[in-house]
């Protein structure tokens, strides 16, 4: 089982060290740093871009879903 604190802060601490990691590295690196820096600082926009497209989905669905408990108590 994993531990709750974890479950919930795992993500977030991830991004913030990739964020924080590819800042630094763009601040006092060259060539590699550079790289690692485009990289870590990419993954967090590409999360957030991803989610951000799936919500909407996810309310339709839910609107959808309630629509239809609606009709059906309706219809009885």
């Amino acid at each position: 089982m994993i531990n709750p604190a974890l479950r919930l802060w795992g993500a977030p601490l991830v991004l913030g060290l990739l964020t924080a990691s590819g800042l630094l590295s763009a601040l006092v690196s060259d060539t590699w740093g550079d790289m690692w820096s485009w990289f870590a600082l990419g993954i967090p926009v590409v999360v957030m871009v991803v989610f951000a497209l799936r919500r909407p989905a996810l309310a339709r669905r839910d609107r959808d879903s309630s629509n239809d408990s609606r009709n059906s108590r309706c219809e009885t």
